[in-house]
């Protein structure tokens, strides 16, 4: 099990880069249109840059629904793999049969 305070902190990004999604598109858009003057550009870098840091969507880490883990998780099912692999030889995730050949 992942520490309290990190799976917070993940929480408290995916807040602030849902808050500021919308101005955090249109500046990049801005930014990277080679069509704008030069100065409008460096303008929307500068916007960009003022932005909580935490306000940039990657970063953000995928972490285990259920444990927190940060590593080996599945972006399909949101699990980490030991997670993945019990619920799967339990008969919990539908269409997940283990594999032998």
């Amino acid at each position: 099990m992942a520490k309290k305070s990190l799976i917070e902190r993940e929480l408290k990004r995916e807040k602030l880069a849902a808050k500021y999604a919308a101005k955090y598109a249109e500046l990049k858009a801005i930014a990277n249109d080679a069509k704008r003057p030069d100065g409008e550009r460096d303008a929307a870098r500068l916007g960009l840059q003022k932005l909580p840091r935490n306000a940039n969507p990657t970063r953000q880490r995928n972490r285990c629904e259920m444990t927190g883990r940060p590593r080996g998780t599945f972006r399909q099912f949101g699990l980490g793999r030991a997670k993945v692999r019990e619920m799967a030889f339990a008969g919990d995730i539908p269409g997940v049969t283990k594999a032998s050949w």
